[in-house]
């Protein structure tokens, strides 16, 4: 009977001699954990967790850009006046 293995996969993950934009030291990151009140591999967690919500899509992809038709349909149901208009560039980078 093989065993049943629990183990999740992991990294090496090395800390840099000096702090620069591309990494820290073991003394920042100790520092950061210290003033989270967490353990280092709790703080590298929460510093990841930042960087994917900053730059990761929080919500499914939708169908794309709207289409003409759409646009049209919506400036028919929006009071249409000086000031209010569909803001086409919220929706794609063509000109409507």
């Amino acid at each position: 009977m093989a065993a049943r293995s629990t183990a999740v996969e992991q990294i090496a993950f090395r800390y840099r001699a000096a702090d620069s934009a591309t990494g820290v030291t073991r003394d920042t990151a100790k520092r950061v954990a210290a003033q989270l009140g967490v353990d280092e591999t709790q703080a590298i967690h929460l510093a990841l967790r930042n960087l994917a919500v900053k730059l990761l899509p929080q919500y499914a992809s939708d169908e794309g850009p709207i289409t003409a038709g759409q646009i049209r349909q919506i400036k028919k149901r929006v009071p249409q006046g000086r000031v209010r208009s569909v803001r086409s560039s919220l929706f794609a980078h063509e000109p409507v």
